[in-house]
Order: structure tokens, then C-alpha cells, then sequence
């Protein structure tokens, strides 16, 4: 994959480069500031890009800002947000755009390497990554929606963090049938428009983290 890396840390950033590099992809350029992101990714139209959400020059939520302007001016790239903490208004509003090929981890995560390039294939190939305590803190900062069992909570949740069926019945123990019928309640819950089963999908995600 042709990789854009946004980071000022100069160890995250030259680990970042030495990994992924290490497994085969090109990393198509590296910016250390927020202005840079944008120009990065208009000339280069990477795979996938991977940004830190706090940069240069106000070390406040630069790199998040730059990927919504991003998702706007290039609609459906790819994005894999890395953060030491969660920055849930700007988390929101990133989602908020289309869930699909974004993703949103902490930090913490890039030192467990084949969750991480799972995490980065999934978002380049289309999917979403969210870390679990990113969804947490969403979904803790609104009430939870009266119809969804606590069953349909946890699959809707494991959804949000782009996990498939199949792993998430692996996750919860229970049968694939079981999380095909869970989502299909959901779904039915959530009243949501007719459209493909993949939207709806991305739709029941984006309900229960702005309900």
C-alpha cells in the first residue's frame, strides 16, 4: 500500500516508517504539522494515510481537523487517526462524515503490531478500526437507546469497531445466527432507511453514537 504518515514525534514517526516499510508498503510521504496534511494527501491520493490528531503548530486537535477537511475534499479516503487520548467531539463529528475507511486508535495500540496492521489494511480496504475505548467514550457520553437489549448493545458496539460477524461471535461466544438476527433487531430498532445491508450497517453505527 502507498502510505501518507502525519507525525511530529520523531521515534513514533521513524517506528512507524521502519514497520511498515518492513512489511512491504511505500510510504509516499511524511509530514511533521497540520497545514501539511491536506497538500500531502491531495498530491500523493495514498491508500490509506495515517495521522496523529495532535500536531504542530498548536499541538491541540490540528491532525483531526485536517482529516475531516480531508474526507471532504476527497471523499472516501482512507484514514487511520492515531491519538493518545480520545478527542470525542472531533471523534464524532470525523464519524459523523461516513464511517467507512476510517480509523481511530490510541496510540497504545501501534505497539500491538498485528492489530495495528489489521487495523490499517481494514480502513485502506474500505472498512472502520475503532479502538474499543474510543467507542466506550462515545457511546458513555450519550444515553443508550431505550429499545436495544443489552445484547444488541454489545454486538452494536463490536460493530462500531468494525469487527465482522463472524468475529463477533467469537467475541461474545455465541453462533453467527445468533449476531445476524441480533443485527437484523437492530437495524429494525433503529428504523433506519431502506438501502443496502452494508449502509445500513455503517447507519446503525453512526445512530447509536449520535442518538
Amino acid at each position: 500500500m502507498r502510505i501518507v504518515i502525519a507525525e511530529d514525534n520523531v521515534l513514533l514517526r521513524e517506528g512507524l516508517i521502519l514497520l511498515l516499510e518492513d512489511v512491504g508498503h511505500e510510504i509516499v510521504a511524511v509530514v511533521g504539522s497540520g497545514p501539511e496534511i491536506v497538500p500531502a494527501l491531495l498530491e500523493h491520493r495514498p491508500d490509506v494515510a495515517v495521522l496523529d490528531v495532535r500536531l504542530p503548530p498548536g499541538f491541540r486537535d490540528e491532525g483531526l481537523r485536517a482529516a475531516i477537511e480531508a474526507r471532504k475534499l476527497i471523499p472516501g479516503q482512507p484514514l487511520l487517526v492515531l491519538s493518545q487520548y480520545v478527542e470525542e467531539s472531533y471523534a464524532a463529528e470525523l464519524l459523523g462524515q461516513g464511517a467507512s475507511g476510517i480509523g481511530y486508535l490510541l496510540k497504545d495500540r501501534v505497539g500491538h503490531i498485528e492489530e495495528f496492521q489489521d487495523a490499517l489494511e481494514r480502513v485502506a480496504a474500505g472498512g472502520t478500526a475503532l479502538d474499543p475505548e474510543v467507542v466506550s467514550q462515545l457511546m458513555s457520553r450519550r444515553d443508550p437507546l431505550d429499545a436495544l437489549s443489552p445484547r444488541e448493545r454489545e454486538v452494536l458496539g463490536l460493530m462500531a469497531q468494525g469487527l465482522d460477524n463472524p468475529t463477533i461471535a467469537t467475541t461474545l461466544f455465541i453462533t453467527e445466527r445468533s449476531v445476524s438476527k441480533h443485527i437484523g433487531s437492530i437495524l429494525a430498532k433503529l428504523n433506519l432507511p431502506p438501502s443496502d445491508s452494508g449502509n445500513r450497517r455503517v447507519l446503525a453505527v453512526l445512530t447509536y453514537l449520535n442518538a
